[in-house]
């Protein structure tokens, strides 16, 4: 039997969920705090955006999702759902397999309620700081605040014996730097606070970046726009016709912008835009964390963590669920619940703080050899395979094969082949067939 205590869990997205399910099975006291008056995280679809659509005023009223109305998985719900509780079709809801926003939402609220979760939940409370009191207790004071009236709140301050971090990383815009961005005349815009496409009506519109969301703007907006011009940052990108859009290109990144209008970019190109969207990623940030700069933020990369959770000199009572991207979330996100909870408890021990510093140190140094930036600390596309081995080897537990085989699939062979029809070209269930193993627990 292990040790229970009274755990914090901030944010009611799916880290949140699945971390504070993991935590009450252990025994665990659990609270969740969630600034928002439902589950969902990310996926509480807000049609409002932000005053500051570049995000870059510390004093905005921050919308936490950055979904756009029309958005579908990018990954097939078989993969999406977790170990005991899959994604599965339901009725009247979206039968896609990848299907769209609402469904995950339904999914996670589903889930939460399935498991007891909600009375767990105090909703509209905002975490605005974390401290440890008390080394020796390991006692955390967090102080949260809801709002009383429109212009008023009331703050609160509570002790937890462990907090464990789990409020997104889709919400702190990252805005591309460039030479008269400041000065630049037109209207620039985050993918953060991208919702509709109908503003974009006959703009000459400059995208910034290549992944998931800006291609899905790119598609969405083009078919109004006067014109696109996505910018790539990469040594091999260079002026193309995107195929599929007449009014469409490609182009190496942008060199620098006028008061004119005008937009240069590195392949020597200049158009005249009207509008330029930052599709370029989001920034860790937890600014209610006052932890003595032992956690620090530094160029995007959360630090010094071990294995991406646990702060060595903080472990176990302090540690962060869901970093990591370029990897399939749920899968990631519940191991790592699993981790925490156990480790919390007593059933599992870490390695000692300085073996713990050891880890994390090679780690960095891997990453130089490789030519890494600081960055992609938390960025699992090279081994997101070998990393979910690891953490269900802590956990003594062996995960179905098969979700290998589907976001293989789906990632590389489908989208490379359908290109943006992927989503609706690739039958799943024709494929698992062919695969002759009804619960594809192949390699």
């Amino acid at each position: 039997m292990g040790q229970c205590y009274k755990v914090l869990v901030i944010g009611g997205g799916t880290a949140g969920l699945v971390t504070a399910r993991e935590l009450q099975r252990e025994g665990h006291h659990v609270t969740v705090f969630e600034k928002a008056n439902r589950v969902g995280g990310t996926w509480l679809y807000n049609p409002l955006v932000e005053t500051d659509l570049l995000g870059l005023d510390p004093n905005r009223e921050i919308v936490h999702s950055s979904l756009y109305r029309s958005l579908r998985v990018n990954l097939p719900r078989q993969v999406m759902g977790f170990l005991d509780y899959p994604f599965v079709k339901k009725t009247g809801g979206d039968p896609r397999h990848f299907p769209g926003h609402e469904e995950v939402l339904r999914f996670l609220e589903d889930f939460a309620r399935d498991f007891g979760l909600m009375d767990l939940i105090r909703f509209e409370h905002e975490v605005v700081r974390v401290e440890l009191v008390d080394e020796v207790s390991h006692e955390w004071v967090v102080e949260s605040r809801t709002r009383t009236t429109e212009s008023e709140w009331e703050s609160k301050e509570e002790i937890f014996e462990a907090v464990v971090i789990c409020n997104g990383k889709s919400t702190e815009p990252k805005i591309a730097e460039f030479p008269g961005r400041d000065i630049w005349p037109g209207l620039q815009m985050h993918s953060h606070n991208y919702r509709t496409p109908e503003q974009f009506e006959n703009k000459t519109v400059v995208l910034i970046g290549n992944g998931p969301s800006a291609a899905d703007i790119l598609r969405e907006i083009a078919p109004l726009a006067k014109q696109v011009h996505q910018a790539v940052r990469g040594p091999n990108y260079k002026l193309k016709k995107l195929e599929k859009h007449d009014n469409a290109w490609q182009h190496s990144m942008i060199e620098c912008a006028h008061k004119d209008g005008k937009v240069v970019f590195q392949d020597g190109s200049i158009v005249d835009a009207d509008v330029i969207i930052h599709c370029t990623g989001y920034k860790y940030h937890f600014p209610f964390l006052k932890s003595n700069g032992i956690v620090t933020v530094d160029d995007n990369r959360v630090g010094p963590l071990y294995k991406h959770v646990f702060p060595p000199s903080l472990a176990p009572w302090l540690s962060f669920v869901g970093l990591n991207y370029k990897a399939v979330p749920a899968i990631v996100i519940e191991l790592q619940a699993k981790w925490v909870a156990k480790v919390v408890s007593g059933k599992l021990e870490l390695p000692t703080q300085a073996a713990m510093t050891d880890s994390i140190e090679e780690f960095y140094r891997e990453m130089e050899k490789k030519g890494w930036p600081k960055h992609h600390k938390h960025n699992l596309l090279y081994n997101e395979f070998e990393y979910i081995e690891w953490l269900a080897t802590q956990l003594d537990i062996r995960p179905p094969n098969w979700w290998k085989n589907i976001t293989y699939q789906a990632v590389v062979k489908m989208s490379s082949y359908y290109g943006s029809r992927y989503r609706d070209a690739w039958d799943i269930d024709e494929w698992m067939l062919e695969m002759n193993s009804p619960n594809l627990d192949t390699q």
